[in-house]
């Protein structure tokens, strides 16, 4: 199994997982919102934020955009997507901010033309949504860039991700088990679909969680993820569709501290009698010593 290589990282089986804050649209629209997030993943430990990049007029029907729907920004579903959208200017903001920060930063594009968008940035990599899996034309237009790609999996089947490989390839792709509800039930996070993905599809796996609490994560990056993407929210509190399945910065500190601490008790599987055992071992062992 190639590793992949993302903003100077190698992402792969023996390297650091790499961790994503994913800010999405938990900055509600508001760009200093999205740059405390930014410093909140950057203190956190995270290896890089991902943020969401739609032309709404293409992804969603006028009937989805003229839909009842209150929120802040007015009265119909149309208004709040279109108040959570960045265009270029902040974009650029966020970009500059990351270069100066050393983090690494993506999004996930869910149209062609929001590929456009962000390839002017020259972005380290893309991330595909789990909504967008099927989508196989949007997927020939990612792999026309010539990035990495880090694909969710979520709702979907084993044939549907197959077809998606047939779509893209295996090269400079990473494959994220996924389940897209917010937030998810525990019964339904099924990581043992981990490994699985791991021998059917011979490429990195990650794993992109919306669940409540951390151990589950801790537990995706002991079965094989090399990947760990988790929301990222001030205040789990805080108004928008996202939050409630977010990490507050804590606990996103928690997660990286513990990801690191698991890292290092897995050990390389090779079975010994470590130095400090010696002692242990003569004066509690009465033969074989």
């Amino acid at each position: 199994m190639q590793p992949v290589q993302v903003g100077g990282r190698f992402v792969g089986p023996g390297y650091p997982a790499f961790v994503v804050g994913e800010i999405g649209i938990n900055h509600n629209g508001d760009l200093e919102l999205a740059k405390r997030l930014i410093g909140a993943a950057v203190a956190s430990g995270c290896d890089a934020v991902k943020f969401q990049k739609r032309t709404i007029e293409a992804v969603y029907t006028p009937d989805e955009l003229a839909r009842q729907r209150e929120s802040p920004f007015g009265t119909t579903n149309g208004d709040l997507k279109r108040g959570l959208e960045f265009g270029h200017s902040e974009y650029a903001e966020i970009d500059r901010v990351c270069r100066n920060l050393g983090l690494t930063w993506f999004a996930s594009c869910w149209d062609e033309a929001s590929v456009d968008f962000i390839e002017a940035f020259s972005p380290p990599c893309y991330k595909i949504a789990s909504a967008c899996l099927t989508d196989d034309d949007l997927l020939r237009y990612h792999r026309r860039k010539n990035r990495p790609i880090f694909l969710s999996t979520g709702m979907s089947s084993l044939q549907q991700i197959d077809h998606a490989l047939e779509v893209l390839g295996r090269e400079d792709l990473v494959l994220l088990h996924c389940t897209s509800t917010y937030p998810s039930k525990m019964q339904e996070l099924n990581l043992k679909v981990i490994p699985r993905l791991i021998e059917r599809y011979d490429v990195p796996i990650g794993y992109s969680g919306h669940e409540v609490g951390l151990y589950t994560t801790l537990v995706a990056v002991v079965l094989g993820a090399c990947v760990v993407e988790r929301h990222i929210t001030l205040d789990r509190a805080m108004w928008g569709s996202d939050q409630a399945a977010s990490v507050e910065p804590q606990g996103m500190a928690r997660l990286v501290r513990d990801i690191r601490a698991v890292e290092i008790a897995m050990g390389d599987g090779v079975k010994q009698v470590y130095e400090s055992e010696i002692p242990v071992m003569r004066k509690l062992r009465r033969i074989g010593v």
